[in-house]
């Protein structure tokens, strides 16, 4: 993944201890030691259609196996042209993928220089190369969601989420090596998903609409890691092709970084902003939440 979410709070910082005064904590300083345990957070997502939890953890590539989507497929109208990347024209508006031209032309690019490789006899050099991404991608960290054939897992309230992890029903999380642990353990109380592990996806069209002054950087920016997130563990290729390196969501982001950093870059991010189109932007979201929206499963 190009980016990680933001880190979890560590349960050796003073913040993150209990308060043993007899007094209860304040939520920020809620016992975090079971998701430390596991290595599995609560997550709360707003979507246009509501809010819930649900819960991701990050393991390596290798040791996770993708969610199935072959109930899916039919109700995906990109899953027949995911590589391409391209809209077609009897879709309507809301399942229209946005991209830019300048990212078509890195596409293009890129197409153009694997080819050429695979036009070139490897040598030694290449094939050590080649060995050494394969083991690096397969030991990178990858988000895993309560997912199940293809579609996010959803509660509207920590009790559902907490009887349904309890419950034995099938999903993708069971192989997780701590699962059972999870499972022996939870209480409703403990599903209290941290500010960094709470995304207002809800709210992103709008705030991008409201212009360039309006927009929110730290809004924009979690949006986008739990945005590359989902659409990696729920296999939406055309999400993460609109959120990949060289697309104008992408200048988007990195511009927004840039001004929350400050400095000379923050100057640079800030004058970036101005020639990222608005309405583009907003389009753009638009479609993200929408395809995220569809592969979701709401459980009461």
């Amino acid at each position: 993944m190009a980016r990680q979410s933001p880190q979890r709070p560590d349960a050796d910082e003073p913040g993150a201890q209990h308060d043993d005064s007899g007094d209860a904590a304040p939520a920020g300083n809620a016992d975090r030691s079971l998701w430390e345990d596991v290595r599995i957070d609560p997550v709360e997502i707003a979507l246009p259609s509501g809010v819930g939890v649900t819960l991701r953890a990050y393991r390596p590539a290798n040791e996770v196996t993708p969610t199935d989507i072959g109930e899916r497929e039919e109700d995906d109208p990109f899953a027949a042209k995911s590589r391409q990347a391209l809209p077609d024209e009897d879709e309507d508006e809301e399942n229209v993928v946005i991209l830019d031209e300048e990212f078509l032309a890195a596409a293009a690019e890129d197409d153009a220089e694997r080819d050429a490789q695979r036009g070139r006899p490897a040598g030694d050099d290449d094939a050590d190369t080649e060995a050494a991404e394969q083991a690096d991608a397969a030991t990178e960290e990858v988000p895993v969601f309560l997912t199940h054939k293809g579609r996010l897992l959803l509660f509207k309230s920590p009790e559902s989420l907490a009887s349904f992890v309890r419950s034995g029903a099938p999903h993708d999380m069971t192989q997780l090596d701590t699962w059972n642990d999870l499972v022996e353990r939870i209480q409703p109380d403990d599903v209290a998903p941290t500010d960094e592990d709470s995304y207002e996806l809800d709210l992103v069209v709008e705030n991008l609409r409201g212009g360039h002054d309006t927009w929110d950087a730290t809004l924009l920016i979690e949006a986008g890691e739990v945005a590359r997130d989902l659409a990696y563990a729920l296999r939406l290729p055309s999400v993460l092709d609109m959120l990949s390196a060289g697309s104008s969501l992408d200048d988007l982001d990195e511009a927004l970084r840039s001004t929350v950093d400050g400095g000379i870059g923050g100057f640079m991010g800030r004058r970036r902003l101005k020639k990222i189109g608005a309405q583009t932007a907003s389009l753009g979201w638009r479609t993200i939440i929408g395809k995220i929206s569809a592969a979701v499963d709401w459980r009461d």
